[in-house]
């Protein structure tokens, strides 16, 4: 397989397989075995979009314009920051929540928020247009398109992984408290990243 194409590959993994908003959401509605078809789609395809603006340019325009990434980083702290918080709540509640048919919002709400976590999170566009972007231009002439079809891949690859793997975990979400913890470890996750864009300078 093409050495370039491998590079992109495992750089897009290194960002992408990680503790994040969306990765979190993603897991979430995997477990709820709620729209994860459509949600996974929705996170892959954004991300051959994003990349492929990163590996067409648009990476070095985004870093030319402080307005919008203040715009952004604002934006996408106050989106965390509310849907930490709802985490937290669903955390403290002493429903129960059952595995199978779970839902998350019906699907348009799902696919709103999961269109509002790739494309309101700063750390989403500067790892896919900026970094990405960045990277592949330092590709040899012509092999920019090869990495950032590479790093596509590793995109859909683990967010198919994570929506349709998470079922097998679901004999352990079968119990009422494991959905709680995960509810609160997710609501960490948020509030932490939306203190990180509040505090950056």
């Amino acid at each position: 397989m093409n050495t370039v194409f491998l590079q992109g590959f495992a750089t897009s993994a290194a960002l992408i397989i990680a503790i994040g908003a969306q990765n979190a959401f993603v897991l979430r509605q995997g477990l709820a075995r709620s729209h994860v078809l459509p949600v996974v789609l929705v996170c892959a395809l954004s991300d051959v979009l994003l990349i492929s603006l990163g590996v067409a340019g648009l990476g070095r325009w985004v870093q030319a314009q402080p307005a919008l990434l203040e715009i952004t980083r604002w934006g996408g702290a106050a989106f965390l920051l509310g849907y930490g918080l709802m985490a937290a709540r669903r955390a403290l509640s002493p429903h129960t929540l059952a595995v199978q048919g779970q839902a998350v919002g019906d699907l348009r709400a799902a696919l709103a928020a999961c269109l509002a976590f790739t494309y309101l999170n700063p750390h989403c566009w500067l790892d896919t247009v900026v970094l990405l972007g960045s990277i592949s231009a330092q590709q040899p002439d012509g092999a920019r398109w090869t990495f950032g079809a590479g790093a596509a891949s590793a995109s859909a690859v683990w967010f198919f992984a994570l929506g349709y793997g998470a079922r097998l975990l679901a004999p352990l979400f079968a119990k009422p408290l494991a959905w709680r913890v995960l509810d609160a470890a997710i609501a960490l996750v948020m509030l932490a990243i939306a203190a990180t864009l509040i505090s950056r300078p």
